[in-house]
């Protein structure tokens, strides 16, 4: 078949890159670094977002805009901040060009220079932060609920389609709250809308935690992650959830007067997901075959195939009764199409809504139809049987969460299976070769983490907040100094 993959065994990383191209998700564009997302893999994204936004605004949060650009001192008012961001950002400094006097094509306007240069959006805090100093005076002012849907530029020198791009697509969420213990209360909430939006719509079980020190959002006091594992034993950041203390209100002077009639600074949280969720999609669920779509995310959940032959009459009846069966599916909420290429052959036909991870395939021909019965492929087993045309509706509704289900069982099996207690430093350099998570003891210091880092690649993925299993006396696995519970280290993305 000409889009078939490499198979995860022989390269997994080739078999990632072959998937997103061939399963028409994305591809490179003309500019370096950036990527085109095709329709197909947009309409999952759309689905991402439908679901996302749904939830944020069931938790009391508004949509809003802010600009692209920034001017470059914001960044500098927030000392971490910019050091965090600094070597990733685009930077404009003209606004006009100019017919080339020396030859064809354009140059710069040396004329018109930015009386002060702009840096394209690589986040929002000092943007919004500028802007809700207008906001707010009060607490009755407070909280601010805000998230914007944007692109963002971070100039990546190693790029992969969805994991690490010059220029992607996420949501951020920007919060302003009148105590400590409310902006503390908004991050946590928000990390587990993730989880919840991950395990539930994904089908991807997650690890959730706080991020070490070294590995936190450069202006943040905490930052909070959900960590996904890969088919390969990678993990994957897929979210994240920031307590950012007064830290961007003292740096643009947000203050506001409190229930005492004192002046306060305001408290702050931001957190976001991105385009990187498709890349965890396709590795955390995807074979050989191509795409393993939660029913959930579909874009097409039910595809019909009809089996035609040289009897016209007899055609017309299938794709009659394929349109009936259309209308029934769609009538029980299902997104569905019919594949009527009449240049394809159904093997072809097959072969590509496996590869695009499509949940449930119908086929149709002559027999079905005289038996009043069709086929059903399940995308996740690759299992067909024969089923009733009668009640199919009702059949296929509880076959889509039969799969939802499935392919979240299957992945949290992986996960379980592959994550290890170790405790000797011995142990840690064999297993972390064998990829997957290790809960080992830690000592607490910076300089302990950055060494095994430097030694192994390996970092820490979280201090998990949902395992009591972590919660125990015990050595670090470098150092041998006192610990007081395990995290969560693996090599990631």
């Amino acid at each position: 078949m000409a889009k078939e993959v490499t198979k995860r065994a022989d390269n997994y990383s080739q078999w990632y890159d072959n998937l997103v191209v061939k399963a028409d998700l994305a591809e490179r564009s003309a500019v370096r670094g950036c990527m085109v997302i095709k329709p197909y893999g947009y309409a999952i994204w759309e689905k991402m977002h439908e679901v996302l936004d749904k939830m944020f605004k069931e938790t009391g949060h508004v949509n809003a805009y802010f600009p692209l650009f920034i001017p470059k001192s914001f960044l500098s008012r927030e000392a971490e901040h910019v050091e965090g961001f600094a070597k990733e950002c685009a930077v404009v400094t003209h606004h006009r060009l100019m017919a080339n006097p020396d030859g064809p094509g354009v140059v710069v306007d040396p004329s018109a220079k930015l009386e002060e240069e702009l840096v394209v959006r690589p986040t929002s805090e000092t943007i919004i932060w500028n802007t809700y100093k207008n906001w707010i005076t009060s607490w009755r002012d407070l909280p601010i609920l805000c998230n914007q849907w944007a692109n963002v530029v971070r100039w990546e020198m190693r790029t992969r389609l969805f994991l690490r791009t010059a220029e992607f697509l996420w949501q951020e969420g920007h919060t302003a709250h009148a105590t400590q213990q409310e902006a503390i209360d908004e991050a946590t909430k928000m990390v587990n809308v993730y989880a919840d939006f991950a395990r539930r719509y994904m089908a991807m079980p997650v690890v959730v935690g706080h991020k070490s020190p070294n590995e936190r959002f450069a202006g943040a006091l905490d930052t909070l992650t959900i960590e996904a594992m890969m088919q390969d034993g990678k993990a994957l950041q897929a979210g994240t959830s920031h307590f950012l203390g007064q830290n961007f209100a003292k740096a643009f002077d947000v203050q506001f007067t409190n229930r005492e009639g004192k002046q306060e600074y305001v408290w702050a949280t931001s957190w976001g997901v991105s385009t990187r969720l498709m890349g965890a999609l396709i590795m955390a669920h995807g074979d050989d075959n191509g795409l393993v779509l939660p029913p959930a995310l579909a874009p097409i959940q039910v595809v019909i195939v009809p089996i035609v032959g040289k009897d016209e009459e007899g055609n017309r009846a299938i794709f009659e009764k394929m349109g009936e069966l259309k209308k029934e599916l769609e009538a029980h909420g299902h997104s569905v199409k019919i594949d009527d290429r009449d240049t394809l052959r159904p093997g072809f036909k097959f072969a590509e809504w496996e590869l695009k991870g499509v949940p449930v395939r119908l086929a149709v021909g002559a027999r079905d139809l005289a038996n009043g019965t069709v086929e059903i492929a399940r995308r996740d087993t690759l299992e067909k049987i024969s089923a009733p045309v009668e009640g199919l509706g009702k059949r296929i509704e509880e076959l889509l969460d039969e799969i939802q289900e499935n392919i979240y069982a299957k992945a949290l099996k992986f996960r379980d299976d592959h994550i290890v207690k170790v405790d000797t430093w011995e142990e840690f350099k064999e297993k972390i070769e064998e990829g997957g998570f290790l809960l080992c003891h830690w000592d607490g210091t910076p300089e302990t983490e950055e060494r095994i880092k430097e030694e192994t690649k390996a970092t820490i993925r979280c201090i998990p907040i949902d395992s009591a299993v972590c919660e125990e006396e015990g050595t670090c696995v470098y150092s041998g100094k006192p610990s007081h519970r395990r995290v969560l280290f693996a090599r990631s993305y």
